[in-house]
C-alpha cells in the first residue's frame, strides 16, 4: 500500500482534485485489471484511448485517476491527477510503486533493428557465467535469476516491467539486460528507469507501419540515448552511420565498436563454417559457435559491454567461446539426411540479406540454397516486395509463404511480395500460402548437402491467423518433413 503523494514523485502534475491522498494498492492502465484501491492511468494508446475507460475503472474500484483530460463534473470521492503526459506518468508511477527497482540493479538496454535479442541474451548468459545473479527482458522470454516469465512484447508494459525488475532486486540480481524496442521508447514504457548502459546495434527498414517515417523511427531510438544519465555508458556500432547520431546530445560516456574499421572495440573474422567462426577481438583470437558478419558484430558488442561493466578480458573470452546461439537466430537444425536446415527470425530486408549473405559465403559450389520466406500481416507492407526480391536474388530457389497473416488474406500478402521479384527470377520462385506445405516442398526439392533456410518466425512456436494462435514451430516442421523424405 502506498499514498498517492509518494506515487507522484517525478510526475508533471498539472492539477489535483477530489480526494487528496487515498491509499493505493496497485497501478493499472488496463481498466479490466482494476481492483478496489487501484490507481488507474488513462493512456492514449496507438489503438485505443484509456480516457474512454475511466468510468469502467471507477466502477471496478479505482480510487485515483491520472489522466490528461479530467471529465466534466468529476466524482469528488476520487483523486483526480491531471498530467501533461500520461504515458510518461504511467512509467514513473509504476517505478515509484515498486520502489524504483532500477536504482538497485545495474540495468543495460539494447536497441536497434537487428541483434537486440542476441546481444541482450548473451550478456545475460555471460554474467551468469561470471557468477552473478541476473535478469533478462527479451523477445523470446523474460528471466528472473533463471525463472522464466513468458514474453508478449519485446519490451514489457511499464507495470509488468517494474514488477519484474522489483522481483529481480528481491532475488538479489546484480544485473539486468533489456531489449529496448522503438515502440517502448516512443510510448515512454521505459520512463522511470535508470540505465547504467545503452547499446546501439543498427537501424534499417522496419516498423514503418507504426512510425510512418524512417526519421520518426530513428528519433524513437535516439530518445533512449538522449535520456541516458551521465554516469552510464553509450556503446554504439559505427559500422552503421546512425551509430554516431545516437551519440549526439547523449550525456553518457561514449564508446564505439566496429568489425570494419577503427573504433574503441574492434573485431575481425579469421574463418567460418556452419559449425562456427574464429574471431580476433581486441587482438585476441577466440573460436565461437556463431556464424555471420552480423554475429561477429553482436559478439563484439557483448565483449565490449562486459568489459565496460567491469569483467576481465580473459574471463570474457573464455565464456564467449562457450556461448550458444539464441533460439531461432541462425539456428542450425541438425538432421541425418545430409541436408542443412537453418531457422532464423529475419523479418526485415536487412536481416534477411545478412542471413542469405552469410550462408552464401559458406556454402560450396553446387550446393543449393532453398529459402522459405513470408511477411507478417497487419504490419509494414513496404518491406514485402523488397524481402521477396532479396530472397530470389540470393537463393537457388525461393518459396513465398505465410508468416503470421493475422487478419490479412495470405494470398494478398504473397501478391505484395511477388510484385518485388524481377521477371527473370520468377522461374525459380514458388508461392505456397500454407507454411507447412511450403516447408515440405522445400525438403522435396533439396538434395544431400543442400541448405534450407526458413526465415521470418525463428523462435516462435505459433502462427497467428485471424487473432488465433495455432501451434507451429519451423524447427519441428522441418524435422518432420525430413523424416518423410
Amino acid at each position: 500500500m502506498m499514498k498517492i503523494e509518494e506515487l507522484l514523485q517525478g510526475i508533471d502534475v498539472v492539477s489535483l482534485e477530489g480526494e487528496r491522498n487515498p491509499a493505493i494498492l496497485n497501478v493499472e492502465f488496463d481498466s479490466r485489471k482494476v481492483i478496489e484501491g487501484s490507481l488507474f492511468v488513462a493512456v492514449k494508446g496507438y489503438k485505443s484511448d484509456g480516457h474512454d475507460f475511466i468510468n469502467s475503472a471507477i466502477v471496478s474500484g479505482a480510487s485515483a485517476i491520472i489522466c490528461e483530460v479530467i471529465p466534466e463534473n468529476p466524482d469528488k470521492r476520487i483523486c483526480w491527477i491531471k498530467t501533461s503526459d500520461s504515458e510518461k506518468a504511467l512509467g514513473m508511477a509504476a517505478s515509484n510503486f515498486y520502489g524504483n527497482p532500477s536504482s538497485s540493479i545495474k540495468l543495460v538496454g539494447v536497441t536497434g533493428t537487428n541483434g537486440k535479442t542476441t546481444i541482450a541474451t548473451l550478456l545475460y548468459r555471460m554474467f551468469l557465467g561470471l557468477g552473478y545473479k541476473c535478469g533478462l527482458f527479451s523477445t523470446v522470454c523474460n528471466y528472473v535469476n533463471g525463472k522464466e516469465f513468458p514474453a508478449t512484447h519485446t519490451t514489457p508494459d511499464p507495470v509488468q516491467l517494474q514488477r519484474l525488475l522489483s522481483e529481480m532486486v528481491d532475488e538479489g540480481c546484480d544485473y539486468a539486460f533489456m531489449e529496448v524496442s522503438s515502440h517502448s521508447a516512443d510510448q515512454q514504457r521505459i520512463a522511470g528507469l535508470k540505465f547504467d548502459g545503452g547499446i546501439f546495434t543498427n537501424l534499417t527498414h522496419d516498423h514503418l507501419d507504426y512510425h510512418k517515417t524512417f526519421e520518426n523511427y530513428l528519433a524513437a531510438k535516439k530518445k533512449f540515448f538522449d535520456a541516458l544519465p551521465s554516469g552510464s555508458f553509450a556503446l554504439v556500432n559505427i559500422d552503421d552511420r546512425n551509430g554516431r547520431v545516437m551519440l549526439q546530445n547523449c550525456k553518457a560516456k561514449h564508446y564505439t565498436f566496429s568489425v570494419r574499421g577503427m573504433a574503441d572495440y574492434r573485431c575481425g573474422i579469421i574463418e567460418q563454417g556452419f559449425e562456427g567462426m574464429g574471431l580476433k577481438i581486441q587482438g585476441e583470437e577466440v573460436w565461437t559457435r556463431f556464424i555471420g558478419d552480423f554475429n561477429a558484430s553482436n559478439l563484439l558488442a557483448v565483449y565490449a559491454a562486459s568489459e565496460l561493466l567491469g569483467a576481465e578480458k580473459k574471463e570474457i573470452l573464455t565464456i564467449l567461446s562457450d556461448l550458444h546461439p539464441v533460439p531461432g537466430r541462425l539456428e542450425v537444425v541438425k538432421t541425418e539426411s545430409g541436408i542443412s536446415g537453418i531457422v532464423d527470425y529475419a523479418h526485415t530486408p536487412d536481416a534477411l540479406q545478412n542471413v542469405i549473405d552469410t550462408i552464401n559465403k559458406i556454402r560450396e559450389g553446387g550446393v543449393q540454397l532453398i529459402t522459405v520466406v513470408g511477411a507478417g500481416g497487419d504490419r509494414d507492407k513496404t518491406k514485402r516486395p523488397e524481402m521477396a526480391a532479396i530472397s530470389a536474388e540470393g537463393s537457388t530457389r525461393t518459396i513465398l509463404t505465410s508468416d503470421n497473416p493475422r487478419t490479412e488474406d495470405p494470398e494478398k500478402i504473397l501478391d505484395d511480395m511477388e510484385a518485388g521479384i524481377p521477371p527473370e527470377l520468377k522461374r525459380k520462385t514458388l508461392r505456397i500460402s500454407d507454411r507447412r506445405v511450403a516447408i515440405r516442398t522445400a525438403v522435396m526439392l533439396a538434395n544431400k548437402g543442400d541448405v534450407i533456410l526458413l526465415a521470418g518466425k525463428g523462435h516462435e512456436t505459433y502462427q497467428d491467423v485471424m487473432g488465433v494462435k495455432h501451434h507451429f514451430d519451423d524447427r519441428e516442421e522441418l524435422r518432420n518433413a525430413l523424416l518423410m523424405k
